[in-house]
């Protein structure tokens, strides 16, 4: 364990913030969001999107309804630079969309930025540097006046840059990187610096953007350091808090949220979290909490799956089959009481009051889901499961008592195959129990004939390879239709368990008949379909009647050969 010593960590140093207002703050509106999936994204990914998948990228954001998009780095490198002018000279930007671009607090790097976006109509321009004590300490070797020194010019070279192009729509943002790791005081007192340079105004506000650069501290202590910037920060209403969580930690969404309770307008993130080391702030999940919430997220994730498709194409990343509201298997419940508790509320679900189903926050159709994914069947699975599959696949309502039993064989199938159970396999497996046994007797054709409330059956039927008829007597016809198999068979027969249903609306609708049927004191179950009741209640007791015999192999009467 020499390699593994905790002692070489300190925790992060505790932050006293008097009457702290957030933890009884709500959100109950969108804030302003800001992909930086073209940006601060694209750099994490091991190949880095090339000018198609920018372009699909792009398309998709605007789709889902992003008014503001970071769309590179146009002073770092040749590929950010020439996306940024295909946005501009093919037309390609709504005018209601605001393009994001980043710039270090550098003069070349400045002018070059100022150079990409010549032509556009509103931009923001994005200007950071590093004002960490760590980084002050071991990259830069400057004190914090030497850092504010850095910060003031790249404003000043950024105002001039910005008089010299009129036309276009300004505003102009600042983060101090890795504020979570600066001095609240400090993070305070160089936006404040640069802020004075730019002069914002309530009508013409800048942007304060602070970044958990790397995620140091839980959740309440970044809500703490936007609150108390929230407080020391001059021209509080010429100014925009945005927040920029990472999730080193994995609370990046929990932080941004925090963040919105403590006083920030506005969060930066991307896509499905992707980002530097374990990622961004995921703005999927930050803004399906909010729709869970009933609150408008004023983004449109209705197409969830196609959104899924263009990023994992884009960013050569799949999503995690676990992924909050977007996975794969979010939806689905394998866990037997889950199941059962999944299909009952959705029985009795009352659209009028609201989405109340139980393991479910949300309505899967709102991501353009359907309930086929709810329920999905395995060793785990119940009786509740199977019936839900059953009912919403192939319109069969199992009765509680075949529901127990038909469960216990799927189960056994799963256990032995070690599989998942698939809908078509499902259904295998109760025509294989319940339906597919039509040896040795079948029913071929029978009259029935009502005299003074007695029912008189004569049923042919086939034996094998041979054929006989049988008669019965009774005040119904499935008792005379019993009467005649016990006198074919010398054997008592009794039904336990009856229950029909048709299996569509229309008139021309086939029927099914699920019997639990007791034939020498052994119950036997079983299952038939058929356009008439009649029919399917006897082929369900033949078939009841013909597992018994595989049994216990029953002679026919010699009377009626």
């Amino acid at each position: 364990m020499a390699n593994f010593d905790y002692r070489k960590y300190r925790p992060f140093p505790k932050f006293d913030l008097v009457s702290r207002a957030w933890p009884d703050k709500v959100i109950d509106a969108a804030p302003r969001w800001c992909s930086v999936d073209l940006r601060d994204g694209n750099q994490a990914l091991v190949e880095p999107m090339n000018v198609h998948q920018k372009r699909r990228m792009w398309d998709l954001l605007v789709k889902i309804g992003f008014k503001e998009i970071e769309v590179g780095f146009p002073s770092a490198s040749k590929p950010d630079f020439d996306f940024v002018r295909q946005l501009i000279e093919e037309n390609l930007i709504p005018d209601d969309v605001t393009i994001q671009v980043l710039t270090q607090a550098r003069d070349d790097l400045i002018e070059r930025t100022f150079e990409s976006v010549r032509g556009a109509n509103r931009v923001n321009v994005h200007l950071y540097n590093s004002t960490s004590t760590v980084q002050r300490e071991f990259v830069f070797r400057k004190g914090r006046d030497g850092i504010t020194d850095i910060a003031v010019h790249g404003a000043q070279v950024m105002k001039r840059c910005a008089e010299n192009h009129p036309d276009i729509q300004w505003e102009f943002q600042y983060s101090p990187e890795s504020f979570t790791g600066t001095e609240p005081d400090f993070a305070v007192e160089v936006c404040n610096a640069v802020n004075r340079v730019w002069q914002p105004s309530p009508d013409n506000k800048v942007i304060n953007n602070l970044p958990a650069t790397v995620e140091l501290a839980t959740p309440n202590i970044y809500a703490d350091q936007v609150e108390w910037f929230c407080n020391h920060i001059e021209n509080r209403d010429s100014v925009i808090v945005s927040v920029h969580t990472h999730n080193d930690r994995g609370c990046a969404i929990a932080a941004a949220e925090l963040g919105l309770m403590a006083g920030a307008e506005r969060v930066e993130g991307t896509l499905f979290g992707n980002g530097e080391r374990t990622g961004n702030m995921d703005i999927i999940t930050m803004a399906m909490n909010l729709y869970s919430q009933g609150v408008d997220p004023e983004l449109d994730l209705s197409r969830m799956d196609e959104i899924i498709s263009c990023a994992e194409d884009c960013t050569r990343l799949f999503i995690h089959p676990r992924h909050p509201y977007a996975g794969e298997l979010v939806y689905s419940a394998f866990s037997g009481s889950h199941q059962d508790a999944i299909r009952k509320c959705l029985k009795g679900q009352d659209e009028g009051e609201g989405w109340r189903v139980a393991y479910l926050p949300i309505d899967p159709r709102d991501l353009g889901r359907s309930y086929q994914e709810l329920i999905r069947i395995n060793s785990q699975s119940g009786k509740g499961g199977i019936a839900y599959i059953m009912e919403n696949e192939y319109n069969l309502q199992l009765p509680r008592w075949m529901q127990i039993e038909f469960s216990a064989v799927v189960q056994q199938h799963a256990e032995k195959s070690e599989t998942e159970v698939s809908p078509t396999r499902l259904w295998e497996l109760f025509e294989q129990e319940y339906m597919e046994i039509n040896q040795p007797y079948n029913l071929i054709r029978y009259q029935i004939k009502r005299e003074n409330d007695t029912e008189t059956l004569i049923a042919d039927l086939g034996y094998d390879t041979s054929k006989i008829q049988v008669k019965g007597l009774g005040k119904g016809v499935i008792e005379a239709f019993i009467d005649a198999l016990q006198q074919a068979t010398s054997h008592s027969i009794i039904i336990v368990e009856y229950s029909e249903h048709a299996l569509s609306q229309d008139t021309s609708a086939k029927a099914i008949t699920y019997m639990q049927v007791s034939i020498d004191g052994m119950r036997y179950s079983s299952a038939a379909i058929n356009s008439d009741i009649i029919s399917a209640s006897f082929k369900a007791i033949l078939t009841a009647v013909n597992l018994a015999h595989h049994q216990f192999p029953m002679e026919q009467s010699a009377s009626l050969n």
